[in-house]
């Protein structure tokens, strides 16, 4: 079980288990932000702060939630659907504790062409 937060404390979340990869996406959300992102089950999560106190961002297909704190707009994870309609969070590891983001494999995708 790994913990996180955004960058003033208001939203916190735990994750089972802990990343041993991370898709670096190039898309004009992900590229900007700079999002390494984990995908788990979405049971895996459990947010401390209520996921309707999130403020939320959806884009281009309008398929993922992506989910960010109102106060100091870090977005700390985003909920989704799966391919075969498992429900599934997308966990940026860069908002996790203790995490050596050098040890963690990341794997390119080009989201810029979905």
């Amino acid at each position: 079980m790994v913990s996180g937060s955004c960058h003033c404390g208001k939203v916190k979340f735990e994750v089972e288990g802990a990343p041993a990869e991370a898709m670096e996406c190039n898309c004009s959300h992900c590229g900007r932000k700079g999002f390494l992102l984990w995908f788990v089950p979405r049971a895996h999560l459990r947010s401390g702060t209520p996921v309707d106190a999130l403020s939320s961002y959806r884009f281009n297909r309008h398929v993922i939630d992506h989910r960010f704190c109102p106060d100091c707009g870090c977005a700390p994870f985003s909920l989704g659907t799966a391919p075969d309609g498992a429900e599934t969070a997308a966990i940026n590891i860069r908002c996790l504790e203790g995490i050596d983001l050098s040890a963690v494999k990341r794997i390119a995708i080009d989201g810029r062409s979905f």
